[in-house]
């Protein structure tokens, strides 16, 4: 883990950022860096992974506490696993703290920090795996179903998670007699202290494994890639993370599976925007469109719809269309769809257009350009000032 960056650092924040401003950084490293923008591009790859990662962890304020405290050790799957000799509250790997843990252990009576020593035979749920999918636009508004590579760890199809090769079994370890633990005599400065180790004969497993499984190595359980379909529910927005219960790291022991957390990553609209569930855009409208009204064709997610935009609009002019945004994630119902116009003024006229404008101009009067009138009544008293 020393090669690893600190969580911090890869998304550029520091350790009293809240939960938008990580939001924030996170959308952004997750678009400086995205797939689609650096196609085959293994360093960038590299780095999106990273940034995936740092936020899965940042996110989670359990997640993010430990690691606060502990570092990557702390977030590590191996964490508090109890694999350490005389390990630290039943951390593990704080070596200098190890005798001083059994001491006061056998001393105040079942181990430093509370005296939580691990079943090696109890059922212990698996870690949770990390993910990322991209959606367009439409697919995050509209739900779908997709498939996304997980690497995760599966209990061994050839043994059964058993470690043994077929038609062999695991011998329960006659050091410590499937306790996975031994008991010591130590002296110390108050006299002659019991304390308690992992058994070096089995390494805490409990178990001895004469045969083992060809496929797994003994171990029960293997590391590899497959393709999962994961169900988007209609509404998720760019940054969200969806978890999937069950989709995680197999369980160790019977114990339950960890769960799958999928990163959202959705891609621009060339149209839309979105705000919570609301959904904007902008129609630009012709001049003459804008002085007599004119009926427009509106885009929406649910298709074309028609409006009558009325005479006389004026530039920046909005107008919303209800129940045309986005389906409230979870929720019953749906956001609305606001529309902003723009009136685009006309560019190279011909000789004969410029003459109709300047026809026009001359019958035009202040009854047809009341903020013009209005300003230039205000200018007026301004310079008499």
């Amino acid at each position: 883990m020393a090669d690893k960056r600190d969580y911090y650092e890869v998304l550029g924040v520091d350790k009293s950022v809240g939960d938008d401003e990580l939001k924030k950084a996170y959308r952004k490293a997750a678009k400086k860096y995205h797939p689609d923008l650096h196609p085959g591009d293994k360093e960038a790859e590299k780095n999106f992974k990273e940034v995936n990662e740092a936020y899965e962890i940042l996110s989670d304020k359990e997640k993010r506490a430990r690691y606060d405290q502990f570092g990557h050790a702390g977030v590590d799957p191996n964490f508090g696993a109890g694999g350490g000799q005389g390990g630290f509250g039943g951390f593990g790997g704080f070596g200098d703290f190890g005798d001083l843990g059994d001491l006061f252990g056998s001393f105040f009576g079942g181990g430093f920090g509370g005296g939580r020593q691990r079943d090696p035979n109890a059922p212990r749920r698996g870690n949770d795996t990390t993910s990322a999918v991209n959606l367009s636009f439409e697919e995050a508004a509209k739900g779908c179903k997709k498939t996304v590579k997980v690497t995760k760890i599966d209990n061994c199809t050839d043994c059964g998670g058993t470690g043994c090769e077929k038609g062999s079994n695991a011998k329960t370890c006659p050091v410590c007699h499937g306790s996975g633990r031994v008991n010591t005599v130590q002296r110390t400065p108050f006299g002659q202290m019991q304390t308690q180790t992992v058994c070096n004969n089995c390494h805490g497993s409990g178990k001895i494994i004469d045969n083992p499984c060809h496929t797994c190595a003994g171990k029960g359980r293997i590391r590899h890639t497959v393709e999962k379909a994961v169900d988007i529910p209609a509404g998720i927005d760019d940054g969200q993370v969806l978890s999937v219960r069950g989709g995680g790291d197999a369980g160790v022991n019977g114990g339950p599976s960890g769960d799958l957390r999928v990163s959202v990553n959705v891609r621009p609209h060339p149209i839309f925007e979105r705000d919570g569930f609301d959904v904007y855009c902008e129609i630009p409208i012709t001049f003459t469109e804008a002085a007599l009204g004119a009926e427009i064709t509106v885009p929406t997610l649910d298709g074309k719809v028609k409006f009558q935009i009325h005479e006389g609009t004026q530039p920046g002019d909005e107008f919303k269309l209800r129940g045309k945004g986005i389906e409230r994630l979870n929720y019953i119902g749906k956001g609305d769809q606001y529309v902003k116009i723009t009136v685009e003024i006309p560019k190279d006229l011909s000789k004969e257009q410029k003459q109709k404008l300047k026809d026009f101009e001359k019958t035009s009067s202040d009854k047809n350009y009341k903020k013009k009138k209005s300003f230039l009544d205000k200018a007026k008293d301004f310079f008499k000032e």
